[in-house]
């Protein structure tokens, strides 16, 4: 029987530029069972956790963000007496539901879960599975908070990106990578998403450029 973090986690994910983003029961319509703990970060708290991280490889690291994440939140996950559960693992985990229901978000038009505080500019990393019921001050899931895109009327995001990627009807995943990956692309990898820092909401957690520039070609492939 996997027990209950103790109270170092949040201490122990800080050290990392992470923190537990929620937690929640799971229930008999979900496919695994125990108690959720989504561990994630808001800003750019964890850039330089990570570069400093990547500086000590010795050579190329494959999905490196993400074997960051696995080996640092797998450590605690073993010291804790917990299941470690990240995003890209298959079977896949419904990571945005799970967001949903921890932290009572909805997503944006860009399809990014929009959050009261720190707007775009969040993630969730990885999530921790313990059989045990955790105690009510972890277990803290949330109310739904205002959803700061039903207060926008412009939404500057749909207007901003140059391929016309988003729109109304959802994301056009093939048009953003022909126009990254074509002669006009370079400042979409270099300065980040256009529709994203559009978002006037939780400017102040913006990521810095370099780490911008770091997704960006993450998820251009390139």
């Amino acid at each position: 029987m996997r027990s209950a973090p103790n109270e170092e986690l949040p201490a122990e994910l800080a050290s990392h530029g992470l923190f537990v983003r929620g937690s929640f029961e799971l229930g008999v319509s979900d496919e695994l069972s125990g108690t959720i703990v989504l561990v994630g970060s808001a800003g750019d708290s964890w850039w330089q956790p990570f570069q400093n991280w990547l500086s000590t490889r010795t050579g190329p690291v494959a999905n490196p963000l993400d074997s960051w994440t696995r080996e640092i939140v797998g450590a605690l996950a073993d010291s804790h007496g917990a299941h470690l559960v990240m995003p890209n693992d298959r079977p896949y985990a419904p990571f945005q539901q799970w967001a949903m229901r921890a932290e009572g978000l909805r997503a944006s038009p860009l399809g990014i879960l929009m959050h009261p505080e720190y707007g775009l500019w969040h993630s969730y990393r990885a999530a921790l599975l313990f059989d045990a019921r955790l105690p009510e001050k972890v277990n803290q899931q949330a109310e739904k908070p205002i959803h700061a895109c039903d207060l926008c009327a412009g939404k500057p995001c749909l207007n901003a990106c140059p391929a016309g990627a988003h729109s109304r009807c959802g994301f056009d995943h093939a048009a953003c990578l022909s126009h990254v990956h074509g002669d006009k692309g370079e400042a979409c990898l270099v300065d980040g998403c256009f529709s994203r820092n559009a978002c006037p909401v939780g400017a102040d957690w913006r990521y810095q450029r370099e780490a911008q520039a770091f997704l960006q070609r993450a998820f251009a492939g390139s």
